[in-house]
């Protein structure tokens, strides 16, 4: 209780100076008499992928809430008017006032609309990706627990591990998830965290260079995730049921009420399945898994100037871990769970119209268990791990002719609790002198402050975004960081083509998960040869150069090369054979690669994209820190130079989606994802690995290259509207998935029991109603 009054004294005390890149409109609609007029108006950004229809209130006024930075088109048509046709630009959290006066059709007449209008952003300083209502409402049904992961595995440079951890250009854990404007910095993975069902969020943008300023800590790729949804006075709502292969079922339930400047809403899904984790053998043995999660939210224009808000979340899932064929006849059972209870609060206030002001607060509480029976093999592993974070974020933004500024402070108090013991089975898989029995309990805070400030400037058909932010962390270690960041973008209107270069020097934290058992000195009496390092923050350079380009005003192209450079370069470990993981680091890392995805929005019926991933990545000795026992402590003490694949060297990822409108109410689509191959490093025998694995796992590695095999899936969708009223709409889609039921084992020799094989041949089938 203690933790929350402080936080409210600490909410008191602040300043009210919001996070994140998303603006507001207000359009003002008259009648030639300069009334206001009720009307419906169309409001899209291709580059955005936003598509939404809007009604103006009795007095004609409309307010558009969280649209992502962009050209949008605002389109009327009303019966005995003129049809209106304009572009607004959307660049700062400052509310843009957006008069519109109808007047009278004198005759017939008919406004071209283009939708290259929107297609392109000539302001866009990096290769940030926007992932619309419709690619979320009609994506490939997921299996539970990683529905969000899913959508952003689509993107170009991220690569898919096993048990949906996702790794951005090379970065082992180094993702954040900003949640309404929150940064979760924790391993979001269905193993470590609860989910948010994709169903419950509304659009998400997608980072991995030229990242602003006020992001910062994870700095691998930031996704902002916005779960509140911009609908009209009165009721609304939508449920979604789901089910398909692996004994797989789900449901979802979300409605929002909207009323004279209040607005309240709630949300809640459940979901069990047969195929939680990626499982380490084709068998899928033991590997149930049940997911729950509610969501409330309520939101008050106290005045024109002035809006509060409020969100509760409380999220849950429980799973076993994948048994190998060794485990599995022993008789093991391992099972996992964890539990997240979140509160969030915000305050804006609009001093005048070129300067807001907001505050965001939250706390939440967060656990992770692992319990194993006596049966389990070579140990038996129990963990209880909790944390309480309170967290605070005030910011300024302020419009000054060409400039947008923003600057803001963070302040993030982590108090950590670690509990674990393990009981060996099977000695001979260990060096003699390991114990047979550990136990550890330990906890610290983890405080880190942060302030930035920022600036987007407009100067013709160039673009500049210039920040700079500076970084506390304190728990192993203490240290501070300054980090200059700046991009540039160059339009070029005749060509439809939008260059940009970017720089960002980055301040890693390193992963908290278990980092107070690694880093204990009671890791000794766990052998007789340990080297045990305190885990340093990353230092790196990232830098990107790309264009975008229109192509027949229904294409876009996005390429771009990167390179980073990165000191203390994050990895993770596991504690003796455990699914228990921990952090580490080595000297540096170089990664490299080339990205490009051809879109298409909207042409005619067809919607698609094609992306192409290249990824070079290599980590170099010494080990900097982390916990190693053993032989592996041996190694790492005397190995102070070479260097090995990143974990991550995923040379090529290609991923294609076409969609295609068959008649008004039936579109279809087909998806295919392929995968060179991830590294990997198996110290047994070849007999070791048939006799945990088996023999078709086997078959789909490389032992000569220390590669697995290249992976490729194909899939197909099929979407039909059931029913379609003003008021109510029913849609069903059919998914298949790995038509060529094809064994993709996805990495080899990782987290839980070594490896991680992918989805056979499934199906599912979810139906979706609005109201």
């Amino acid at each position: 209780m203690r933790y929350f009054v402080h936080f409210a004294v600490l909410l008191l005390t602040v300043p009210l100076l919001a996070q994140g890149n998303a603006g507001e409109l207000h359009l003002k609609v008259t009648d030639p008499n300069g009334l206001g007029m009720k009307t419906t108006v169309q409001l899209v950004s291709e580059s955005n992928e936003y598509r939404n229809s809007l009604a103006t209130d009795d007095s004609g006024t409309l307010i558009a809430k969280r649209l992502p930075f962009g050209l949008y088109r605002i389109q009327i048509q009303q019966e005995g008017f003129a049809e209106v046709s304009a572009r607004v630009e959307v660049r700062s959290a400052i509310p843009i006032d957006y008069p519109i006066h109808m007047t009278l059709a004198s005759v017939t007449t008919s406004i071209v609309v283009q939708d290259s209008d929107t297609l392109l952003d000539p302001h866009r300083v990096s290769s940030a990706n926007e992932i619309g209502s419709q690619s979320i409402q009609t994506r490939t049904t997921s299996l539970p627990g990683r529905s969000l992961q899913d959508l952003v595995n689509d993107e170009p440079g991220w690569i898919y591990e096993g048990n949906a951890v996702l790794h951005p250009r090379g970065s082992e854990y180094q993702t954040q998830f900003v949640v309404d404007g929150i940064p979760l910095t924790d391993n979001r993975s269905p193993s470590f965290g609860p989910e948010i069902e994709a169903d419950d969020v509304d659009s998400m943008n997608v980072y991995t260079a030229g990242i602003p300023a006020e992001f910062g800590r994870k700095m691998g790729g930031v996704i902002e995730v916005n779960t509140l949804k911009d609908t009209q006075a009165g009721w609304h709502g939508q449920t979604v049921l789901s089910g398909g292969s692996f004994d797989t079922a789900g449901a979802f339930a979300q409605v929002q009420d909207v009323w004279k400047g209040n607005t309240l809403g709630a949300s809640a899904s459940g979901s069990m399945t047969g195929h939680y984790l990626n499982p380490v053998v084709p068998q899928n043995y033991t590997n149930n898994g049940t997911t729950g999660d509610f969501s409330a939210h309520y939101e008050r224009d106290i005045t024109p100037s002035d809006r509060l808000g409020f969100i509760v979340r409380h999220s849950l899932s429980r799973f076993r871990i994948p048994n190998e064929q060794v485990q599995q006849a022993a008789g093991q059972r391992q099972d996992g769970d964890n539990f997240e209870t979140m509160g969030i609060v915000s305050y804006q206030h609009v001093f005048s119209s070129n300067v807001l002001g907001a505050l965001r607060g939250m706390v939440r509480d967060t656990s992770n268990d692992l319990t194993s029976n006596p049966e389990s093999t070579p140990i038996i592993a129990f963990l209880h791990n909790r944390f309480r974070e309170a967290y605070l974020n005030a910011s300024l933004s302020i419009h000054h002719g060409r400039h947008e500024f923003k600057a803001g402070v963070e302040s993030d108090a982590l108090f950590l609790h670690e509990k674990f013991s393990d009981v060996i089975t099977d000695p001979t898989r260990f060096d003699p002198a390991t114990p047979t029995a550990f136990a550890f309990a330990g906890h610290r805070p983890d405080l880190e402050q942060s302030a930035y400030f920022q600036d987007l400037i407009r100067l013709g058909n160039w673009t500049v975004s210039a920040g700079l932010r500076w970084d506390h962390y304190q728990l192993l270690v203490n240290q501070n960081a300054l980090s200059p960041r700046i991009s540039v973008a160059r339009y070029f209107p005749s060509a439809g083509l939008v260059v940009h270069a970017s720089y960002d020097r980055i301040f890693q934290t390193p992963s908290s998960e278990n980092i107070l058992l690694s880093s204990s000195p009671d890791v000794h009496s766990l052998s007789d040869n340990v080297l045990r390092l305190p885990v340093k923050p990353s230092h790196g350079n990232y830098f990107e150069v790309g264009g975008t380009k229109e192509v027949l005003g229904k294409l876009r192209f996005d390429a771009n090369y990167f390179r980073r450079y990165i000191n203390n370069f994050a990895d993770d470990d596991q504690i003796l054979s455990t699914a228990v993981s921990f952090p580490i680091a080595f000297n540096k890392a170089v990664i490299y690669g080339a990205e490009g995805k051809i879109e298409v929005p909207k042409w005619g019926r067809l919607s698609g994209f094609l992306s192409y991933s290249y990824i070079v990545g290599n980590a170099w000795l010494p080990v900097t820190g982390g916990l190693f026992l053993g032989d592996d402590a041996t190694n790492a003490a005397n190995q102070l130079s070479g260097h090995f694949p990143d974990s991550q060297d995923q040379r090529n990822s290609v991923r294609l989606r076409i969609r295609y409108q068959l008649i008004s109410r039936i579109w279809i689509a087909g998806s295919s994802e392929y995968g060179s191959g991830l590294p990997f490093e198996f110290t047994g025998t070849y007999q070791d690995a048939l006799d945990q694995y088996g023999q078709a796992v086997v078959d789909r590695l490389n032992f000569d290259r220390g590669r697995v095999r290249p992976s490729f899936a194909i899939d197909a969708s099929m979407g039909a509207d059931l029913y379609k009223s003003e008021k109510l709409a029913m849609k069903v889609q059919a998914d298949a998935q790995n038509l060529n039921n094809r064994l993709n084992v996805i990495d080899f020799g990782g987290l839980f029991s070594g490896n991680a094989i992918a989805p056979p041949r499934s199906w599912s089938l979810r139906l979706q109603t609005t109201f």
